[in-house]
């Protein structure tokens, strides 16, 4: 039994979460059971990563600071989570400040979290992958299947994050026997923007972080020149069939819908997104997860789309705001394993490699 943190920062850089899970076994074979999470706001870090990922200039130290302070705070969840308990392992994501393939940048410095938690600490999970010609996302394919393959095969997560994407599989066992699957088909990719979008509206708009469980979005009526707009962008994501990242946020057509009102705007927005992930997923069997699955527009706007009430990772035991820190410690405890934790369905990699840096306290 291995008891291993998680840690994640989305691209909306709202927050961080972290994870304690306890792992029994190894392998694709390994059983991973939630026991506690955090979340830890990021205060006057928000703004400084925020800077950075939307490429304004900053000095050497500047940056310095940001990604000790970062690690300080990473360390400062950590060990509330763990409340004196020990951990094997921690997992860190780092902040995407930038990416656009074969660049990718988790900013990450995890030597303070080693010192503080006294146990290894791995990170950079992406590079290895991006060394060997893959995209480095999405990365959590493998730790999804991990997690959810005894609740219901086959299967596709969904992670309504700052970009949407989806994990899915086919596997094959033993008749009678379902510990050990003797064929997996992995699948996944990023389909579309989609916090990214409603939070650049909220900033913009409302002067705030994000519309908080898209009230003023649930309270809009679509206008259907910003929703085939939006549409059109959205689906042109879907169809590129690449990592999305820098670049892809779609603030920029904010701009053109001065005279369209705010509910409206959000709502048409929470249309355009619902409505591109309807056509990606089609008749797969969802569960989602992430920081969508709290806003009311957003997920009033999806069961229209796909005709029936989306389920969510909730229901396999899996809190929807935590599936990204849990699947961290999952991904962490692969890496340990020597099991390559990316797919070249997914990533694009000839051959997938064993990932991650490691730091020793």
């Amino acid at each position: 039994m291995r008891r291993v943190v998680g840690c994640m920062t989305g691209t909306s850089i709202d927050a961080l979460d972290a994870s304690l899970v306890e792992i029994e076994g190894h392998g694709l074979t390994m059983r991973a059971r939630p026991v506690r999470s955090i979340t830890k706001e990021l205060g006057d870090l928000a703004p400084r990563l925020r800077a950075l990922a939307e490429q304004q200039p900053m000095t050497a130290g500047q940056i310095a600071a940001v990604a000790r302070d970062f690690a300080l705070l990473h360390a400062e969840a950590i060990l509330e989570l763990l409340a004196g308990e020990k951990a094997d392992l921690v997992c860190v994501h780092g902040q995407t400040v930038f990416h656009q393939p074969p660049l990718s940048w988790q900013l990450m410095q995890p030597a303070p979290i080693a010192a503080a938690v006294r146990c290894p600490v791995v990170y950079d999970l992406r590079q290895a992958d991006l060394a060997a010609g893959g995209q480095g996302a999405p990365i959590t394919p493998i730790a999804d299947f991990v997690l959810f393959h005894r609740f219901e095969d086959p299967m596709c997560v969904v992670n309504l994050g700052g970009f949407a994407n989806f994990s899915k599989w086919t596997s094959t066992f033993e008749p009678d026997d379902h510990r050990v699957p003797l064929q997996v088909e992995l699948g996944g990719g990023d389909i579309c923007a989609c916090n990214q979008l409603l939070d650049g509206v909220a900033r913009a708009r409302l002067g705030r972080p994000y519309d908080e469980d898209g009230k003023v979005a649930f309270a809009g009526v679509r206008d259907d020149l910003a929703f085939l707009r939006f549409h059109s962008m959205l689906d042109r994501q879907r169809k590129s069939g690449r990592s999305l990242g820098t670049g892809d946020e779609l603030e920029r057509v904010l701009t053109e819908f001065h005279e369209v009102p705010t509910p409206s705007l959000l709502r048409s927005a929470c249309e355009a997104i619902a409505n591109t992930l309807a056509k990606a997923l089609q008749e797969e069997r969802v569960l989602f997860a992430g920081g969508g699955v709290r806003n009311t527009g957003l997920m009033t706007a999806l069961g229209a789309a796909l005709n029936h009430p989306p389920r969510t990772t909730a229901d396999a035991g899996v809190t929807v705001e935590y599936r990204e820190a849990i699947c961290f410690a999952v991904l962490g405890a692969l890496c340990q394993d020597k099991v390559p934790i990316t797919i070249p369905a997914v990533t694009g990699v000839t051959k997938a490699p064993l990932s991650g840096a490691w730091v020793y306290p």
